[in-house]
């Protein structure tokens, strides 16, 4: 049964009547078990009458609570005490069951760590990196940015390091994003990019895709509400294995004219994609972050990724930096200069590129030889269209299969699953068949 604190209660307890000061010494009265999970808080108009307040600035107080996922509630159900947890967590991604022994896991579409390069010699030669244990707050060491310029899809301005392909869009977003501002994102996308934007408190608005990347149609749709940023993955969609194709950017392009939106350009599956990289940058180069993620393909232990765009906002994203690490591993970064400037790297790469393509091509095919459609692909999983995802979870569940569900990649209402094949080099078959079966109509 709830408890109930009244509005006199709170105003006994609490000090600091601003929106801030509210939702802070709530939190802490929630933490120190004043208000324990499950109390039922006072009416809004009852608890800005004892404090002194506005209604708008309870509403507001409860509004960050909220966010954090720490009330629940609103209207004429009332509003109560949901959790006690303090630390943001990334509700998608921490929704990732530990499947244990004898379970198939095809939730992770990450890279078969012996199809990566080794890295011992390219460590070797990084512990000698310029300006070794130095504590400047340097951008990227020059022989990395000269190694990324050889096939960077445009020519930018500046370039910075950062610690991984996530980072670089977690970090960009808070330097340049403010919380309740409106994103555009394509659907379905990478639920860790969804779990970024949930956390920050943005308004997200989904640009639906076919074969072809995002469509023009549901970007010009999404623009209407000026987004102050636009993400998408200009090359290998990390989710479904498309592409955008030449002809799709150009048309993506156009919708941004004439607007100030930002365009966030997330290249997180780099050469494992046979694909041409390019880019809106030679379009539109003081608005354009560019961001390659090497963690496919060089490791990722390495944790690094480079992002591109004008000097001024990578100031401003560097300024963001400066309250934490401020800058990446040189050591990490002349590795992986070294890895790319290593002709061997080459060879690694593509014998990796036709391997994956020849695990993701035998599950399809054999997929389709089920009578279960899907468009063709490339990279780490499969996209896979289903008559219901619970149906197809419990199903696969139940022959030891785990998979995502389509709906942790989605804002919008999904009906497929999402199938890792970066590590499927054997028990394709008996995939194939429980998908199928999977696929039925529950």
């Amino acid at each position: 049964m709830s408890e109930t604190r009244n509005a006199d209660w709170f105003a006994e307890k609490l000090s600091d009547t601003s929106i801030r000061g509210i939702a802070l010494e709530t939190s802490a009265l929630i933490r120190a078990g004043a208000l324990p999970v499950g109390t039922k808080l006072p009416a809004i108009r009852d608890l800005a009458f004892a404090l002194g307040v506005s209604p708008a600035t309870i509403s507001e107080a409860w509004s960050e609570l909220r966010r954090q996922k720490i009330i629940s509630g609103r209207g004429r159900n009332g509003t109560w005490i949901s959790g006690d947890r303090f630390v943001a967590k990334p509700e998608r991604l921490a929704s990732s069951g530990n499947y244990g022994e004898g379970v198939l896991d095809l939730t992770a579409a990450v890279p078969d760590v012996g199809l990566l390069p080794p890295l011992a010699d390219a460590l070797t030669y990084g512990a000698s990196a310029e300006s070794l244990n130095s504590y400047e707050r340097s951008h990227i060491l020059p022989e990395l940015e000269a190694a990324v310029r050889r096939d960077w899809p445009y020519e930018p301005e500046a370039f910075l390091a950062t610690n991984g392909g996530y980072n670089a869009v977690y970090t960009l977003l808070h330097a340049l994003v403010m919380p309740g501002a409106s994103v555009a994102i394509e659907n379905p996308t990478a639920m860790r990019l969804l779990d970024i934007l949930e956390d920050l408190g943005v308004r997200i608005l989904p640009v639906q895709c076919d074969k072809h990347g995002p469509l023009p149609s549901a970007l010009e749709a999404a623009m209407k509400y000026r987004p102050v940023a636009f993400l998408f993955q200009p090359r290998l969609h990390s989710v479904t294995g498309q592409s955008v194709s030449k002809a799709r950017l150009e048309a993506l392009g156009n919708v941004l004219a004439g607007s100030d939106t930002l365009i966030i350009e997330d290249d997180g599956v780099a050469d494992i994609s046979v694909a041409t990289k390019h880019s809106l940058g030679g379009r539109y180069p003081d608005r354009v972050i560019h961001i390659l993620s090497y963690s496919k393909t060089l490791g990722p232990d390495l944790r690094l990724a480079v992002l591109s765009s004008s000097r001024a906002i990578v100031e401003q994203i560097q300024s963001y930096r400066s309250f934490s690490a401020g800058w990446t591993s040189r050591i990490l970064q002349s590795a992986a200069a070294w890895l790319l400037r290593d002709p061997r790297t080459d060879e690694i790469l593509a014998r990796a590129r036709n391997i994956y393509q020849q695990r993701h091509d035998e599950l399809t095919n054999a997929l389709r030889e089920r009578h279960v459609e899907l468009d063709d692909g490339e990279g780490l999983c499969a996209w896979v269209p289903v008559s219901s995802e619970p149906f197809a979870m419990v199903t696969l569940a139940a022959r030891g299969i785990a998979v995502h569900p389509g709906a942790k990649f989605s804002i919008l209402p999904s009906n497929h699953i999402r199938v890792a094949t970066g590590n499927l080099s054997d028990r394709c078959s008996e995939v194939a068949d429980a998908i199928a079966l999977a696929c039925t109509t529950g």
